[in-house]
């Protein structure tokens, strides 16, 4: 675990430069299409270092994430033939078995698969690739990650401007369960509607 350590606070370190903004954007590219560091993490660090820019870091991450998708939709649309064996050997959450379960979801719910990847702990990488290899709609491709990624990190974005360096504690402690109980509140109101219309 110390090479991620490493990672993590080489990522951590650019909240404390003039190019921490620059940083989040390519950070949360980079991780759309290969990097194992999510960009909450630089988005936490800028946040608490200004509150009152914290929308706007959040602007920023959701742009860089969401160009980043498109590229990985890109590299399963075009390239995936070739570059496939290397992301099933080296990059962090590729799997076969990670990629057929993925394939089956892209067959019933496109938009939900990928909302749900973009929002949650899910690896959005394989998404996106995946994406493109199954030739999803881009416009929906799009949309969705717009919307997912969007409220993820303006979720982000708001905590930490209202409650600051308590939300900071908080959300590094709860993260994952905090995104995947709003994600089944979400889904429940659809359902719900659904049933009442």
């Amino acid at each position: 675990m110390k090479p991620v350590r490493v990672l993590y606070d080489w990522v951590l370190s650019w909240a404390e430069t003039p190019y921490g903004v620059p940083a989040l954007v390519l950070l949360a590219f980079a991780e759309a299409c290969f990097f194992p560091i999510p960009p909450d993490v630089l988005l936490i660090a800028l946040c608490l270092a200004l509150p009152t820019r914290a929308f706007r870091y959040a602007l920023f991450a959701c742009l860089g994430s969401v160009s980043g998708g498109v590229v990985g939709y890109v590299i399963g649309l075009s390239l995936w033939g070739s570059v496939g064996p290397y992301f099933f050997q080296y990059v962090p959450g590729f799997s076969q078995a990670h990629f057929e379960y993925v394939r089956d979801l892209f067959v019933r719910y496109d938009f939900w698969t990928i909302f749900a990847a973009g929002f949650t702990p899910i690896p959005y990488k394989v998404f996106t690739i995946a994406s493109g290899v199954f030739k999803i709609d881009l416009p929906v491709f799009v949309v969705a990650s717009v919307v997912s990624r969007g409220l993820r990190f303006v979720l982000v974005a708001w905590l930490l401007h209202r409650y600051g360096a308590v939300a900071k504690q908080f959300i590094d402690k709860y993260f994952n369960l905090l995104t995947l109980i709003f994600l089944l509140l979400l889904v429940g109101g659809f359902v719900l509607i659904k049933y009442i219309l």
